[in-house]
């Protein structure tokens, strides 16, 4: 019997080791392909990026063209996203958690959140070029733009939130409950607080995937280089940079229009442009983090 049971502790160990080097494998060959694509963006692109006056020419500067306005309407069209999609996926993943009854109407809704989810980016921008742009009247436009970005994004932040809200422990609320305050005071000042490390680390990851967004995008802001004067005082002018109902062309929209036009160095500023998006996605992760990090320490007081 002792024999036995230590062949079979000697097959069990072989099977853990066996098992823990093919996951170790794949997590390396993941590891070793993300780095793969970052080295050779940079490659191509970095010196092209660092060329003096490619982050602050205009783009219509025949001499050196650079990316100033399409990196201004990047972080543009992500505030305003941001400012849309935020307080809708807050709402929606409290209700959801702490609200809404176990029924056949809480069931359809995280059925549309999970197959919004799902949409191909590209359905997105042609239902907004449809509905915001046509049917709102708002034209080819920042805000029809982030529109269609706000919905891109809500699914993936109200699944967020609404994870971090379930993670924190339930005696926490039953405590809450217990003292005498009501669900709304329990939810604002005890699950908020606790989970707002998951959900700011949950929506600055979803900035950088919204920051990289195009197909979305060429229906619903336009693909046409920006004319910006930040000078202008007028609001309602094309030229103004704030001016949300003009058209706007990002880093990613971009990159895909200089691929589609094969002029005569194009691909060397869409791979500076390239390396430069990439740049700031990776920003947003390592962000992400330290933001994570940082309110985790300062909640929990560790």
């Amino acid at each position: 019997m002792t024999r036995d049971l230590d062949a079979h502790a000697a097959k069990i160990g072989k099977q853990d080791k066996i098992a823990t080097g093919i996951l170790t494998l794949i997590v390396g060959l993941v590891l070793a392909l993300l780095a793969a694509i970052v080295v050779y963006i940079l490659f191509q692109g970095l010196g092209k990026m660092l060329t003096p006056g490619f982050l602050t020419n205009s783009p219509l500067d025949d001499e050196n063209p650079g990316i100033s306005f399409e990196l201004f309407d990047s972080f543009y069209m992500l505030l305003w996203t941001l400012l849309f999609s935020v307080p809708i996926s807050l709402g929606a993943a409290i209700f959801l958690v702490e609200y809404a009854p176990e029924n056949w109407v809480t069931a359809a809704a995280k059925t549309a959140i999970e197959t919004l989810s799902s949409l191909p980016s590209i359905v997105v921008g042609m239902f907004g070029s449809l509905f915001f742009v046509v049917v709102c009247n708002f034209h080819v436009s920042i805000l029809s733009g982030a529109l269609a970005l706000t919905m891109f994004n809500i699914p993936i932040l109200v699944r967020t939130i609404q994870q971090a809200l379930e993670d924190v422990p339930r005696s926490q609320r039953d405590a809450s409950l217990a003292m005498g305050l009501t669900r709304w005071e329990t939810t604002t000042k005890i699950l908020l607080p606790a989970a707002m490390p998951a959900i700011v680390t949950g929506v600055v990851i979803s900035a950088g995937r919204v920051f990289g967004e195009a197909a979305a995008l060429i229906f619903t802001s336009g693909s046409a280089p920006a004319r910006l004067n930040f000078a202008s005082t007028n609001f309602g002018s094309p030229t103004n940079p704030w001016n949300i109902f003009r058209p706007a062309e990002t880093m990613a929209v971009h990159i895909w229009k200089l691929r589609m036009e094969p002029s005569q160095g194009n691909d060397v500023i869409a791979w500076g442009c390239a390396a430069m998006l990439m740049i700031c996605i990776l920003l947003f992760n390592v962000l992400a983090r330290v933001l994570g990090k940082a309110l985790a320490k300062k909640m929990t007081a560790e």
